[in-house]
C-alpha cells in the first residue's frame, strides 16, 4: 500500500509541473502582426458623367461630377480640377456630340457648345451637312440601320431604251454613288431608346459634304435611293471590294427578262 501511494503521488506532482508549465505560457503575449505594406498612389479629381448621356443630349451640372482617378491613368484630354475648377458650370448647357456612360471621364472632343443652335448641328462635324431622304424597311436595311451607323448608298434607277421604244423596252441599272456615310438620325431618333436595336423610321438624316448634298438631292429625282448597312469592321473604309472592276471600267450587268427572254445589260 505504501508503494501505490508513492506511485499516485509522483503522479499528482508531475500532473501539477505540466499544468503549471502550460499555464505560465498561456500568459506570453502574443507575437505582434507583420507589418501591413501600403503603396502611396498619386490621385487627382477628374470630371466625369455621373450617369448616362445620350448622343445629342443637353447636358446639365446634374450629370457631372468630380472622381478621384490615379494620375498615372489620366489622359491628357481629361478634364481636371486643378486646371479647371469651374468646368461644370462652363460646360453647363453643352450637347453631346457621343454618348457617355456613367463613370466615364468627360472630354470636350466629345462637347460643343451650342451658342443657341439646335443638337443636329451641334453634332455636325465642321464643313459637313445634313440631309434628309425617304426611306423604308426595304430600302433601310429592314429597320436595323441606327443613328450613328455607316452605309453606303445606293441610287436604283429605270433607263428606257431608245432602240426598244416601240416595244415599251427599257433597262435598269443600280450604282453605288456613296460610300461610308454616317446617319445622323432616323425619323427624330439620335440613338437607341429603352435599349431598343430597330428603328423602323420614313426618313434618314445623313452626314454629306455640301458636294454630297448636292449629288444625293439630284439622285432622289433620278430613282429609287437604298441603303447599305456597313460592318463596323470596315466602318472607315472608302473603297469597294471590286474598286479595281471600276477602275478599269467593268460594272455588273443587270438581268432583264422580258416575254420570258433574258438579257443582260451593263449600264454605262
Amino acid at each position: 500500500m505504501k508503494a501505490a501511494r508513492l506511485v499516485v503521488l509522483v503522479v499528482a506532482v508531475a500532473a501539477g509541473g505540466v499544468a503549471a508549465l502550460l499555464a505560465g505560457r498561456s500568459g506570453e503575449e502574443a507575437p505582434p502582426p507583420a507589418p501591413v505594406v501600403t503603396t502611396q498612389i498619386d490621385t487627382v479629381d477628374i470630371l466625369v458623367a455621373k450617369s448616362d448621356i445620350a448622343l445629342g443630349q443637353g447636358v446639365s451640372a446634374q450629370d457631372m461630377q468630380w472622381q478621384l482617378w490615379p494620375v498615372q491613368a489620366a489622359s491628357p484630354s481629361f478634364i481636371r480640377r486643378s486646371d479647371r475648377p469651374d468646368a461644370i458650370v462652363a460646360l453647363t448647357g453643352a450637347i453631346a456630340r457621343g454618348p457617355f456612360v456613367a463613370g466615364e471621364p468627360m472630354r470636350e472632343g466629345k462637347l460643343i457648345k451650342a451658342n443657341g443652335s439646335g443638337y443636329m448641328a451641334a453634332v455636325l462635324d465642321k464643313g459637313m451637312r445634313a440631309i434628309s431622304t425617304e426611306i423604308s424597311p426595304e430600302t433601310g436595311a429592314g429597320g436595323f440601320i441606327l443613328p450613328n451607323d455607316h452605309v453606303d448608298v445606293i441610287l436604283s434607277r429605270r433607263e428606257r431604251d431608245a432602240d426598244k421604244a416601240a416595244d415599251g423596252g427599257d433597262s435598269h441599272s443600280s450604282e453605288t454613288i456613296m460610300l461610308n456615310i454616317r446617319v445622323l438620325a432616323i425619323d427624330q431618333t439620335l440613338g437607341e431608346k429603352d435599349g431598343q436595336k430597330v428603328v423602323i423610321g420614313k426618313t434618314t438624316t445623313l452626314e454629306l459634304t455640301p458636294r454630297q448634298a448636292e449629288q444625293l438631292a439630284l439622285s432622289r429625282q433620278l430613282g429609287t435611293l437604298s441603303l447599305s448597312l456597313r460592318s463596323l469592321a470596315d466602318a472607315g473604309e472608302t473603297a469597294l471590294p471590286n474598286e479595281d472592276d471600276r477602275a478599269s471600267g467593268k460594272r455588273a450587268g443587270i438581268n432583264t427578262v422580258r416575254f420570258g427572254v433574258s438579257t443582260v445589260t451593263t449600264p454605262k
